[in-house]
């Protein structure tokens, strides 16, 4: 009886620190979606200033002065706002980060 329960405390502990080691990835995988979803509005705003760019010279349009000047707002407005979650979701991984922390200091005693 007494092997058994000392097999289950091995177990748990490794079972604990599987649990640490998927939980470092899961954090590292949020970081990189972060970062690409980032990488996607950045993209997307530089297509929007290209094209605001660009119009001039594709299109013969009497007004394309205010087109121009909506495609540049339009791109400045994505790329604030991919700044802005990029950064609040940059604040809210590292304040789940030490939640994990709490319980290693418990495994490794």
């Amino acid at each position: 009886m007494k092997l058994i329960q000392k097999t289950n405390i091995k177990d748990t502990k490794v079972m604990n620190k599987d649990l640490i080691l998927r939980e470092r990835l899961a954090i590292q995988r949020t970081v990189l979606a972060n970062q690409s979803t980032f990488l996607a509005f950045l993209r997307t705003a530089m297509y929007f200033l290209i094209a605001g760019l660009s119009l001039q010279n594709l299109l013969k349009v009497e007004n394309s002065v205010l087109i121009e000047i909506g495609l540049f707002v339009t791109s400045f407005v994505i790329i604030l706002l991919g700044t802005l979650n990029f950064f609040k979701h940059k604040k809210s991984i590292s304040e789940n980060k030490k939640h994990i922390g709490d319980y290693q200091l418990e495994y490794y005693k």
